[in-house]
């Protein structure tokens, strides 16, 4: 059975965090994960290929992600003609700043930030030029603490961003929304439960006590998304993971995931994820070594 690389990285408990630097000519390290946090900046690399979770995305010629603990990722060469790729890859442990730092209230837009990062942020490119200069120098003048400085600078300007977007579908990455609103709460958690089967609007709005109409006004208003989109997004998750983990064919996971007809999943499939199930299966895998 195939399995994405355990990376074990060089970072120690005694070290804040751990930084590369390098120039290289291609991307050539296979799918993996690593239990660090890690934030990957990129330039010239126009035309590679990101995996990260199951969001699949061919990049302009910078690219800057957050990534969080555990999630899987990799860069490969895919149309990308260049030979002198730069990269700067630093990875970190979420105590870095240590949960009661991160609890007080100037801090509430990084620890939104590294919350965020459980599903990859890829951010934009007006984002990535505010950064640009302290990531790029970071190397530059005096090492140790000065660093350190310099690296909650550059997660404290990402953190008042909203040129960004998430990669990995929240139930690829196995993360549980935690909505302060008693309402959205129930009725995501009775989704999460129930979504591969038939869910009912007219449930969902008595789970919430409102009308249907007027729930799904107050669904959309609090997270962002339709109700529909909201269960699709779940379905699609969970089928991107079994194309992942498992052989189990397409029609059988497009029934499994609560989809009704395999035409309309591979439809919606290739709307969202920018590919058909079977490609992005290949694509995937293309990605991966066997351990």
């Amino acid at each position: 059975m195939e399995k994405v690389i355990t990376e074990k990285s060089p970072l120690t408990d005694d070290d804040f965090f751990y930084l590369v630097d390098r120039n290289k000519e291609s991307f050539t390290y296979p799918l993996h994960k690593h239990e660090e946090m890690e934030l990957n900046f990129v330039e010239h690399c126009e035309g590679a290929r990101r995996i990260v979770g199951d969001s699949i995305e061919t990049l302009g010629r910078y690219d800057l992600v957050l990534l969080g603990s555990g999630l899987e990722h990799n860069w490969s060469q895919h149309n990308c003609e260049s030979n002198s790729i730069h990269e700067i890859t630093i990875q970190f442990s979420r105590e870095l700043m240590g949960e009661q730092f991160l609890a007080k209230n100037q801090l509430t837009g990084i620890r939104a930030l590294l919350e965020n990062a459980k599903r990859g942020i890829a951010f934009d490119l007006s984002a990535i030029m505010k950064v640009y200069d302290k990531i790029t120098r970071i190397t530059e003048g005096q090492p140790g603490f000065y660093r350190v400085l310099k690296l909650m600078e550059i997660l404290y300007i990402l953190s008042l961003e909203e040129n960004y977007h998430l990669l990995a579908s929240k139930s690829f990455a196995n993360v549980k929304n935690t909505p302060e609103n008693q309402r959205v709460r129930k009725v995501e958690e009775y989704i999460d439960a129930h979504f591969q089967g038939e869910v009912r609007l007219k449930t969902l709005s008595e789970i919430a006590g409102m009308t249907p109409a007027a729930f799904s006004r107050y669904f959309r208003m609090q997270t962002g998304k339709t109700v529909s989109d909201y269960i699709i997004e779940l379905r699609l998750g969970y089928a991107a993971r079994q194309l992942v983990d498992t052989s189990t064919s397409i029609a059988e996971i497009c029934y499994d995931c609560g989809f009704n007809n395999i035409s309309n999943f591979n439809r919606i499939f290739k709307k969202k994820k920018g590919c058909s199930p079977s490609t992005f299966r290949e694509n995937y895998h293309k990605s991966k070594i066997i351990i």
